[in-house]
């Protein structure tokens, strides 16, 4: 066992999630959940964070819930300080937006950004500092297939999705010389939500494994690189995307 591992096991990482109240964030957290990590549930509905916290505990686990409204740039700092300092900061949370490019509202347009750009990047400089200290941390974006491939109504979200894995390289030079990892993950479809199957299905088709991904198979991927098995990983955007952007 590495001095990291025996130290994790005496003190039990903490992780926050963003956007952990359902869909893929909520897998993530019970994810990690299962690897020892304390987690830290963030999102906008204390009903449902409630029921991630439960699921969590039930399987003899730790997890508290903090609400947040990440479109806040306020709230975020409230929720740094609510959090303190943590081990692992995962941004899952974010906004989809899919439709023809002259159809799109400014306001949408801002809001996408706010959500899946700037809600990121100031997470990070809330909390990357403080693992930088402390000489360790693990950051997980979660990007998306199409942040590296040009989708028909998708390029305000593509956008979003490019600029944090830039982010994601950028910050690898700022924080990885301090010890602080920092890696995204670019799903392709996942089945996040049950009335848009058809959808994902249809997405999934033109992958290479021909199907859309289940939610716990990317929170497989963040969990690696969340932990030090991923020891030597940072600076990576894997494509964790049934192989749609290798063909």
């Amino acid at each position: 066992m590495s001095d990291q591992q025996s130290e994790q096991a005496i003190h039990p990482p903490k992780a926050l999630v963003t956007g952990a109240t359902s869909g893929l964030g909520k897998a993530i957290a019970l994810r990690l959940a299962q690897d020892g990590a304390e987690i830290i549930v963030v999102g906008r509905s204390a009903a449902r964070g409630a029921e991630t916290v439960a699921e969590i505990t039930a399987a003899g686990g730790t997890a508290r819930f903090i609400a947040a409204d990440l479109g806040d740039p306020a709230d975020i700092q409230r929720l740094a300080k609510e959090a303190g300092d943590i081990d692992v900061l995962v941004n899952n949370a974010g906004q989809s937006l899919w439709g023809p490019t002259e159809d799109l509202e400014v306001a949408d347009f801002d809001a996408l950004f706010a959500s899946n750009v700037r809600a990121p990047f100031y997470l990070v400089a809330a909390f990357a500092p403080a693992m930088a200290a402390n000489g360790s941390g693990s950051i997980v974006n979660i990007g998306s297939m199409a942040g590296s491939i040009g989708m028909a109504a998708g390029a305000a979200y593509g956008a979003t999705k490019a600029a944090l894995a830039s982010l994601t390289r950028a910050w690898t030079a700022e924080y990885s010389p301090r010890g602080v990892r920092v890696n995204a993950v670019a799903p392709g479809p996942v089945y996040t939500r049950r009335e848009a199957r058809e959808l994902f299905d249809t997405l999934g088709a033109t992958t290479a494994l021909k199907r859309a991904a289940d939610p716990e198979e990317i929170a497989e991927v963040v969990a690696f690189l969340a932990s030090p098995r991923a020891s030597y990983v940072t600076g990576a955007i894997i494509a964790a995307d049934g192989g749609r952007t290798a063909i």
